[in-house]
């Protein structure tokens, strides 16, 4: 799986994106049976709603990585099998998880002898099913691991992505607000919202760009305090760009209270995840336990 550190709706406009692996998984197996087609059993555990209401694009985004590795399912039929301990929910590459577990499956149970390169390239294809036109980040979380750095090219050209490699892993809790906000909307409020202030926008993208560079920096070094500070920085930017709800901020403020060191909407918004950083396992454990005594899903994952 994958969360967003730093960048989420800036990444729209060229600025970069800092993301994450998160330790959490989703395995795929694949079994060959007498017949043809395929079959599913999606053991993921999920978001109430969220495999019913992905399922058409899951569908087809399977049916996309076995036609992209060229398996044949005409005279053999495929047992496929989702599970894992990485939640299935919006915001975490849920999607991309499973797209790239099951071309390693594919790789495995036929022996293509795949590199990861291909593994991704193979996800790429199943993501188009959930995204269109996906922007290539989750894919590549999910293949390669680590942390990210990613340029979307405005013109139409290769996206950069950069692997970057902390020097420690970080706990993270993921709290999830229960609520699904449209991105599309989300994003088309913030450009209605560019166009009518392009000077306060232009002092909010410098200030982004700073910090950006900054998060870069610390997260090379695994400073922990000062990715922290760079988090609760960045939340306070989108909460000026109107994407942080109510929610979001009292669960930034819960997690904050309860001894995490950063904290800030991941995603969308509006809804959606709120992700906090602590600095030790134990800290992790409280702030997780704060957020589930509010009435809300909390999970323990780690970065980097």
């Amino acid at each position: 799986g994958k969360t967003i550190l730093f960048g989420e709706h800036f990444v729209v406009y060229g600025l970069a994106a800092i993301a994450s692996a998160l330790d959490s998984v989703t395995i795929a197996d694949v079994k060959v049976i007498e017949g043809s087609g395929w079959i599913v059993n999606d053991q993921r555990p999920a978001t109430l709603g969220y495999k019913k209401k992905k399922y058409n694009e899951a569908m087809q985004s399977i049916q996309n990585v076995i036609d992209y590795l060229k398996i044949n399912t005409e005279n053999q039929k495929l047992n496929i099998t989702f599970s894992g301990d990485l939640f299935a929910a919006s915001g975490v590459g849920a999607s991309a998880a499973q797209c790239t577990s099951l071309s390693r499956a594919l790789n495995k149970t036929f022996n293509l002898n795949l590199d990861d390169e291909k593994i991704n390239e193979a996800a790429y294809e199943g993501e188009k099913a959930y995204h269109g036109t996906p922007s290539g980040i989750d894919n590549t979380i999910s293949t390669y691991g680590g942390l990210i750095w990613f340029v979307k090219n405005l013109s139409g050209g290769k996206n950069t992505m950069d692997l970057l490699q902390s020097p420690k892993k970080i706990p993270l809790v993921i709290a999830n607000t229960g609520i699904t906000a449209s991105t599309t909307e989300v994003v088309a409020d913030v450009r209605r919202l560019k166009e009518e202030s392009p000077e306060g926008f232009e002092r909010i993208f410098k200030e982004y760009k700073n910090l950006a560079e900054n998060s870069r920096q610390a997260l090379l070094k695994g400073d922990i305090n000062t990715i922290g500070a760079l988090m609760n920085k960045n939340h306070k930017l989108l909460q000026k760009i109107t994407v942080s709800g109510e929610i979001n901020d009292k669960l930034v403020k819960l997690t904050l209270s309860n001894g995490a060191i950063g904290a800030k909407l991941t995603g969308t918004g509006r809804g959606g995840l709120v992700i906090a950083l602590t600095k030790d396992i134990e800290t992790q454990d409280i702030v997780a336990k704060a957020v589930e005594k509010e009435g809300y899903d909390a999970w323990k994952t780690m970065i980097g």
